[in-house]
């Protein structure tokens, strides 16, 4: 009697070896959608700022200099852009 209700569990509801797995394949793909919206969001920047310091550390102070300035216009659009489209969303 008990492996018929054995098979007819498994049958109705499946067999729920794995489920385990599937927990760490979830959390597997929202760590990998915050890496790439972390990546999306602040790749520019970053690679801005590390040419930057490594124009500085190489001693062309004044490319980095005008390297710097461009990264910072870059960032302040972009900020306004940012406001633009929360202010949009809140209208």
């Amino acid at each position: 009697m008990k492996a018929k209700l054995d098979r007819f569990l498994r049958k109705t509801f499946g067999d729920k070896r794995g489920g385990v797995m599937m927990e760490y394949v979830i959390l597997a793909v929202l760590i990998a959608a915050a890496v790439v919206v972390a990546v999306a969001m602040f790749g520019k920047t970053l690679v801005g700022m590390f040419d930057v310091g490594a124009k500085g550390a190489t001693g062309r102070h004044t490319d980095a200099q005008s390297t710097l300035g461009t990264v910072r216009g870059e960032q302040d659009a972009s900020a306004q852009d940012a406001r633009d489209y929360h202010d949009d969303m809140h209208e």
